[in-house]
């Protein structure tokens, strides 16, 4: 891979900017001001005043809210741009459920979806067929939609900013795709490794939102915490490098410095390696093939440290397996397991049910549904639509 930086400043727009991917994706460009310009933020809304405040820093020619009063936001723009003597600065505003829609269109030359859910799939469509180059963060829209994206998506054209298909994606460029005998996906293990399915029955919204190494929001925390997160990763990077489930294992590492792994046919494995954190992955989807110079602190040799691997424990952890199981079914499938578990998360932490009653439910709701034999974009909202109808119907029950 070259280290050589893109010969031109490449455009950017940034879906779901407020989180915890599109902060650090505003820390990485706004560090190197000569590679990167931020033409288009959007966010859901709930924090106007980091959205105004990153839209006057990146001097966004658009920005989208998905809920909010757009004068509201134009108000706090105007506020801020005036505090930093930009008062000439008036963007285009875009507010309603498919700002992200319209700022993914932009025309930036890479767009960075960073939304948290399958909300995420319209985006990820749009900024395909408007022909940028997608870095996907948002592996849910990949994996409610594997069919429609990947027939939409040209060659080079989605490059993966998860940590372990980032890392998947270094390790291919040692081999030729004959060459490789399997992936291997790491995982922490999350908050609970180690735990009996017993004890796993008192586990709190609280300890699960624990996670050992990252700051995350709710629901990506709490699918860490049941490795229904590893089990959607599986998937993910079945479709990502056209890959049997057959040849993806998942192996325990609960340091996650190996960040995953390939293995070749000749018995060598090749592991990309780095802190757990995301600024890597997110400056490699920013200007793939290309590396960013310093977008991290590298991992200090000099230090006796550990690391560890465990194989998991499917007995206490089955979302892995029912992702499989899901995964080969394919067509609407993966989008029920994917709602089911939205849906679940939100009961857990609002204490309707056990921490234990997330996987069973979503593998309740896979048993029942019958996939229409037609696959689009309105099949698979129809499908999460009952996936999330009949989780709230069995959750009364």
């Amino acid at each position: 891979m070259s280290s050589a930086a893109s010969e031109t400043q490449r455009t950017v727009a940034l879906l779901g900017s407020t989180g915890s991917i599109g902060t650090q994706a505003v820390q990485i460009v706004t560090a190197n001001p000569d590679r990167f310009r931020v033409v288009a933020i959007s966010a859901g809304g709930r924090d106007l005043d980091l959205v105004a405040r990153q839209a006057v820093q990146l001097q966004a020619e658009r920005v989208g809210i998905a809920s909010g009063q757009e004068r509201d936001l134009a108000t706090r723009i105007g506020e801020l741009a005036r505090e930093a003597g930009r008062s000439a600065y008036l963007p285009q505003i875009v507010t309603g459920p498919d700002a992200s829609v319209a700022v993914a269109q932009s025309g930036a030359d890479v767009v960075l979806n960073g939304i948290t859910g399958s909300i995420g799939l319209r985006p990820t469509l749009a900024a395909l067929q408007a022909g940028s180059t997608l870095a996907l963060a948002n592996k849910e829209s990949l994996i409610v939609g594997g069919p429609l994206v990947k027939e939409r998506v040209k060659p080079g054209q989605l490059v993966p900013v998860d940590s372990e298909h980032s890392a998947i994606a270094q390790c291919l460029l040692a081999g030729t795709k004959p060459e490789v005998r399997r992936l291997v996906v790491t995982a922490s293990g999350g908050p609970f490794r180690g735990w009996s399915p017993e004890r796993l029955k008192a586990v709190t919204p609280a300890q699960a939102l624990a996670h050992p190494n990252f700051a995350m929001g709710k629901v990506i925390t709490t699918n860490s915490a049941t490795l229904v997160n590893k089990g959607l990763e599986v998937i993910e990077a079945h479709l990502l490098f056209d890959v049997p489930f057959e040849q993806i294992e998942v192996v325990v590492h609960p340091q996650q410095y190996i960040h995953s792994m390939v293995e070749f046919v000749d018995g060598s494995t090749v592991a990309q390696c780095g802190p757990p954190s995301m600024l890597v992955p997110i400056s490699l989807g920013l200007d793939w093939p290309h590396r960013v110079p310093d977008a991290e602190a590298p991992i200090d040799w000099t230090q006796a440290r550990s690391w560890e691997f465990e194989p998991l424990d499917n007995e206490a952890f089955p979302a892995v397996a029912l992702a499989r199981q899901v995964g080969e079914a394919g067509r609407t499938f993966p989008a029920v397991y994917n709602a089911a578990n939205e849906e679940c998360v939100e009961a857990f932490h609002a204490g309707r049910i056990a921490f234990t009653d997330i996987v069973p439910t979503v593998q309740r709701v896979v048993d029942e549904h019958t996939p229409d034999t037609q696959l689009d974009l309105d099949t698979v909202l129809a499908a999460e639509d009952w996936a999330r109808i009949r989780t709230h119907e069995l959750l009364k029950d």
